[in-house]
């Protein structure tokens, strides 16, 4: 063996670790002499085969440069030296790049749904070659279509972030995987999700009932409805307080149709909907910029589109405690700043709050502030619970079957005594809701030939015995007769809803992070089927 070839031989393997890929020697026909892999293995099935391009640089005596033999889109270089030729290729490097591209193509559906949105690979030119949608389906249309921002990625080779093409407000990473592709992912989804919960939040852009739109001619709704009433005609602050489902919503709108701002915005808010970064833009708006998936040209908050009007804060007790000394300032100073805004909008709203749970208690255990809490409740009105106007009963119930008539297509006219007897001697913990909800399950269940609702068609913990005693088998402190009631309020909800959480929260007119707190302090096993 010549002191050429033996030198060469040498080389190899360090040449194929720098290349990244196979290391030969040829002769000057091409033929490979030995040839090693980048970890100095040699290959075998290769020696004796004939290398093209070594071939050429062994007749030409120059250096060439050209695609590999071994697969597709690999280069080689190939270098005369004397009786030999050098040769390597970046073999190796191309094929884990093409498996760490498939690997990623594999992981796309994993990632869009982490992601909550799209997510792509995009090759050199920024075009997208693959596009997975957060169901996990093959976004064909999106397939083909060149980022700017993807194309900025892979020619600074660092990651870019910037607008998705494809979801309004949301916001995309482009993320550079080597020179030839990379990958990227937006948050479409979770975008939509917020847009769609800052709707629902908004639950009205105006007040729809009037005093006359409650029912009932008990002495407790007439007192109520006499004094909203005449409060209505003020300015001052008001906080409506009482359990879940009693109309406080209703009261609310109310007041705001009798007072002077009737013909101004009326502006809901359900505190309790929203976590604390939604709510507070929700309350005061944004500029543009101000935070990723913000608007064009910003959004008003709800005090700036109450102006004038009435704005009222449902749950008011479920706000976050750092959102609540906010709230106190933009009610001191009757002005609100936008979100990465620095100018400040002066505001002339009137509040109206509501809440089931006791504020004062809550003062004294530190979750809300007194401060707020006097800034808020100048005029308090409690609405009373339907079993302290149970002779209203009748009334409403009159009205619900009217109105599931016309829905369901049913021809009720009428229900029995015994029944509206029952009905009466409930407790009804869900108050109104619960009521219209119970009477929507009769007129499902009751046949289109029958025109009379009977005690057969009412659910059964209704008319039970056990059900009508509970209320009646013990008489304690306060603070045990409430957590009674609220413990039976819940058990009913769940059971009404077949242990449903969810719809079992909007039965009883609270978050359903409140509901499981409550269930967590009462006792209530959620595992056990409730009897």
């Amino acid at each position: 063996m010549s002191e050429l070839l033996e030198c060469l031989l040498q080389a190899l393997l360090p040449i194929a670790r720098i290349t990244g890929g196979y290391a030969t020697v040829t002769d000057k026909d091409g033929v490979r002499i030995k040839t090693v892999d980048s970890q100095g293995q040699e290959v075998e099935t290769l020696k004796g085969k004939i290398f093209n391009l070594a071939k050429e640089s062994g007749s030409t005596g120059n250096v060439s440069v050209g695609p590999s033999q071994l697969t597709e889109g690999a280069e080689a270089w190939s270098l005369p030296l004397g009786e030999y030729v050098l040769a390597a290729s970046n073999f190796e490097r191309l094929k884990c790049e093409q498996e760490l591209e498939e690997s990623l193509k594999q992981a796309l559906p994993f990632i869009a749904r982490v992601a909550g949105g799209e997510a792509v690979l995009f090759n050199e030119e920024g075009r997208r070659v693959a596009s997975v949608g957060v169901d996990g389906q093959t976004n064909v249309n999106y397939i083909g279509k060149v980022s700017v921002a993807a194309q900025q990625a892979i020619q600074s080779q660092r990651p870019v972030i910037g607008d998705s093409m494809s979801g309004m407000g949301a916001v995309a990473v482009r993320i550079p995987i080597t020179r030839k592709f990379g990958f990227g992912f937006n948050n479409e989804q979770g975008v939509r999700r917020q847009q769609k919960l800052m709707e629902e939040v908004k639950k009205f852009q105006y007040a729809r009932y009037n005093f006359t739109d409650i029912i009932g001619s008990s002495e407790a709704i007439e007192k109520m409805k006499s004094r909203a009433a005449f409060v209505a005609k003020g300015i001052s602050s008001i906080i409506i307080s009482g359990e879940t489902g009693t109309g406080k919503e209703l009261f609310a709108q109310s007041i705001h149709n009798a007072s002077e701002r009737r013909s101004k915005p009326f502006i809901a808010i359900n505190c309790g909907a929203l976590p604390e970064s939604l709510i507070e833009s929700c309350f005061f708006g944004y500029e543009e910029g101000a935070f990723t998936g913000a608007k064009k040209r910003g959004s008003p908050g709800a005090f700036e589109q109450a102006n004038g009007g009435t704005i009222f804060l449902d749950e008011i007790s479920e706000m976050d405690f750092n959102l609540q000394s906010k709230l106190l300032r933009v009610l001191q100073e009757r002005e609100v700043t936008r979100i990465g805004g620095g100018k400040p909008f002066r505001v002339d709203v009137r509040v109206i709050s509501s809440t089931n749970r006791d504020l004062v208690e809550m003062i004294n255990s530190g979750t809300f502030r007194n401060d707020l809490y006097y800034r808020l409740n100048v005029v308090e009105l409690k609405v009373p619970s339907l079993r302290e106007r149970s002779e209203d009963i009748p009334a409403l119930v009159r009205i619900f079957i009217s109105e599931f008539n016309n829905l369901l297509g049913k021809f009720v006219t009428g229900i029995s005594e015994q029944a509206v007897y029952h009905l009466c001697r409930y407790q009804w913990p869900g108050n109104i809701r619960e009521l219209k909800n119970c009477i929507e399950y009769i007129m499902n269940i009751v046949s289109i030939n029958e025109s009379t609702i009977e005690i057969s068609h009412l659910p059964h913990y209704i008319h039970s015995p056990i059900s009508q005693k509970k209320y009646e088998q013990h008489i304690g402190t306060l603070a045990e007769s409430v957590a009674a009631v609220e413990r039976e309020s819940i058990i009913g909800a769940l059971k009404y809803t077949g242990g449903a959480k969810r719809e079992a929260a909007k039965l009883l007119g609270v978050s359903t992070t409140t509901l499981w707190r409550k269930m967590v302090e009462l006792g209530i096993i959620t595992n056990v089927s409730i009897k």
